[in-house]
C-alpha cells in the first residue's frame, strides 16, 4: 500500500496536479473522492477500490500497472539552475517527470543485465577555496582527462546528448518555459542524471553548454565554503574546456589579441565546434587570450545579439539509447509488447505501427 502510495503522489505531481485537481479529475471519470481521501491514498493509510484505481488511471493518463511497478527510483542531491525563479510546483512536476524516466531507464538495463562504467569524479575538496586561479586550473584539467578517459582527441563534440548517454549519464529533456534550464544528480545514488528544457532545442550551442555545465556538477567535487557564483562559474569553465579544448582556440585565435577578435571569426568557430559565441568569448577570456577589458566591451556591444547569435552550428542533439534498448528487448523477446509500449508512453496500437514501420 505504501508503494501505491507514493506512486500515487509522483504521478500527481508529475502531472502539476493538487490535490483538489485531483478530486475534480476524478469527478470527471464519474467517481467522487474527497481531497483528504485522496492524500490518504498518497499516504499509503488506504487503498482504493477497482473502479477508483481505474478512474486515478484515467485521470492521470497512465497506465494502471504504473502503481505497481517493482522499482522505484528516488532522485539525489539535485542541483537545479535558476532554481529562484521557477515556481516550486513546476520543480516538483519536471522532478518526478525526469525520475519517471530515469526509472523506466534503469528497468530496461537491468532487464538486459547492461552495467554502465561509473562516471569519473575528480576530488578537488583539499585545494583552499580562495586560491581561483588554482581552483580554475584543476577543472581545465579534468575536462582534459575525461576528454582523454572518452577518447575524444581534440576534434569537436558532435552530438553532446548521445555522447553522455553512450558513457552512462541518463538525460531527460522536459517541457519547461525559460525560467528553468536543467538539473543534474544521481538516481538512487549511483547513476548519473541530467534533465533539460525542450525549449534548449531552438538554441543548440546553448544546449551542448547546459548540459556539459550539468556534467561538471556531477563529475567535480568542489571544497567547501564555495558560494554559488563560483561553483557556477567554475562549472561553466568546465563545460567550455569540454567543448572547446584549450590548444585549440589557442592555436585558432593566437596567445594574446590586441585587438577585438571579429566577427567572422567568432561565427566560423561557432560553427565548427557548436559553442556559443558568448561562451566562446568567455573562454577567450578564461584562457588570457583577451583581456577582462576587452570582454567587458564585447558583453556590452553583443547586448542586441544576446537573444539570437549570429552563425549557425549545423549539428544534432538528439540521443535514442533508451528507445533502442526497448526495441532490442522487445526483438529478443525479453518483454512483451504491451510492456514495451508501456515503457514508452505508447498505446500498443502505436508502439506496433512503430514496430512495424522500424521493420521496414
Amino acid at each position: 500500500m505504501q508503494q501505491f502510495g507514493e506512486r500515487l503522489r509522483r504521478a500527481r505531481l508529475m502531472r502539476g496536479l493538487t490535490l483538489r485537481d485531483m478530486t475534480e479529475r476524478l469527478s470527471a471519470q464519474g467517481v467522487s473522492r474527497s481531497h483528504a481521501a485522496v492524500q490518504k491514498y498518497e499516504k499509503g493509510s488506504m487503498g482504493p477500490d477497482s473502479r477508483t484505481l481505474l478512474a486515478l488511471s484515467r485521470a492521470l493518463d497512465l497506465d494502471p500497472g504504473y502503481f505497481f511497478r517493482s522499482k522505484s527510483v528516488s532522485l539525489e542531491t539535485i542541483e537545479f539552475r535558476k532554481l529562484a525563479k521557477f515556481p516550486k510546483k513546476e520543480v516538483n512536476r519536471v522532478r518526478e517527470e525526469a525520475a519517471d524516466f530515469f526509472e523506466k531507464y534503469l528497468q530496461i538495463e537491468e532487464i538486459l543485465e547492461i552495467k554502465a562504467a561509473p562516471l569519473p569524479r575528480y576530488d578537488l575538496r583539499d585545494l583552499d577555496q580562495n586560491r581561483e586561479v588554482e581552483l580554475s586550473e584543476k577543472v581545465e584539467g579534468a575536462a582534459t582527462a575525461i576528454r582523454k578517459k572518452w577518447k575524444l582527441g581534440e576534434a569537436p563534440l558532435t552530438n553532446v546528448h548521445e555522447l553522455l548517454e553512450e558513457h552512462g549519464v541518463k538525460v531527460k529533456e522536459v517541457e519547461a518555459d525559460e525560467s528553468f534550464n536543467g538539473f543534474s544528480g544521481w538516481a538512487d545514488e549511483r547513476t548519473p542524471v541530467i534533465a533539460l528544457a525542450k525549449w534548449l532545442n531552438a538554441d543548440l550551442p546553448r544546449k551542448r553548454l547546459t548540459a556539459l555545465h550539468e556534467l561538471g556538477h556531477l563529475t567535480l567535487l568542489f571544497p567547501e565554503g564555495l558560494n554559488h557564483k563560483q561553483i557556477e562559474s567554475l562549472c561553466f569553465r568546465f563545460a567550455g574546456a569540454m567543448l572547446l579544448p584549450a590548444n585549440v582556440l589557442i592555436a585558432r585565435l593566437g596567445r594574446k589579441r590586441k585587438d577585438l577578435i571579429s566577427s567572422p571569426e567568432r561565427i566560423g568557430i561557432k560553427e565548427d565546434w557548436g559553442i556559443s559565441i558568448a561562451a566562446l568569448m568567455r573562454r577567450s577570456k578564461e584562457l588570457g587570450i583577451i583581456t577582462p577589458s576587452q570582454w567587458k566591451s564585447f558583453s556590452f556591444l553583443n547586448r542586441e545579439h544576446r537573444k539570437r547569435e549570429p552563425g549557425n552550428w549545423p549539428g544534432s542533439e538528439t540521443a535514442n539509447r533508451f528507445e533502442q534498448l526497448v526495441f532490442r528487448a522487445t526483438a529478443q523477446e525479453i518483454i512483451t509488447r504491451a510492456k514495451a509500449a508501456e515503457l514508452l508512453d505508447m498505446t500498443l496500437r502505436d508502439f506496433d505501427e512503430c514496430l512495424y514501420n522500424t521493420e521496414n
